[in-house]
């Protein structure tokens, strides 16, 4: 049988093990504390567009439950149906998050523990992605590495790739597409060592 390279397998990965990653994720919400900050950039019942979406819990649950209004895209079939499962009241849409084109703009972005999966070369062309659909005013959050290159986890034993750019780069990037940083922690140890992007596109608030 044909092995896919780390980097082009994750979708892959996702989709034979999305219930144990489901399970292995649980109900935990170790960024508590980033949400809440994410949420704060937002009006009362504002569009949040949950990139990556993975199984809906327990992100886009507790934004759900907080009033705003989600819709989750992820490219695996398989989390897809766990998101429908768990959240069957927001819209769900199969897209690879590189070549999303949804045609309208929310008010929040997150890619948390997402868009690190893609190769560095990829990541450099999300920013437009991001821009395309933030409003004015839009927050965005995501999660990367610490530098620039490639770092190999496992899922259930298979490989499951991650890549970053470094910090400086990612700034220059979100300046770029009209993204001011508002804040950036790396290995933030109260977010289980995650390091965190949160920025605000500019623009006045819709």
């Amino acid at each position: 049988m044909r092995q896919d390279r780390p980097e082009t397998s994750v979708i892959h990965v996702y989709d034979r093990h999305g219930a144990a990653w489901a399970a292995l994720r649980g109900d935990r919400l170790p960024e508590q504390a980033w949400l809440d900050r994410f949420c704060a950039l937002l009006a009362p019942g504002s569009t949040v567009l949950d990139i990556g979406c993975g199984s809906g819990v327990p992100i886009a649950r507790a934004l759900i439950n907080r009033g705003f209004d989600v819709t989750g895209v992820d490219a695996s079939p398989t989390m897809l149906a766990l998101f429908r499962a768990n959240l069957p009241t927001a819209p769900a849409h199969l897209a690879d998050m590189r070549r999303l084109s949804l045609g309208r703009r929310f008010a929040g972005l997150l890619a948390w523990d997402s868009f690190f999966h893609l190769p560095p070369a990829d990541q450099r062309g999300m920013f437009a992605r991001f821009a395309a659909h933030a409003a004015p005013g839009a927050a965005l959050m995501f999660t990367s590495g610490t530098s620039e290159g490639s770092a190999i986890g496992k899922l259930e034993g298979e490989p499951l790739y991650h890549g970053s750019l470094s910090p400086d780069e990612y700034r220059n990037l979100l300046a770029a597409a009209a993204f001011d940083v508002i804040d950036h922690i790396a290995e933030d140890p109260s977010c289980g060592g995650r390091t965190v992007w949160l920025a605000r596109r500019r623009g006045q608030v819709e």
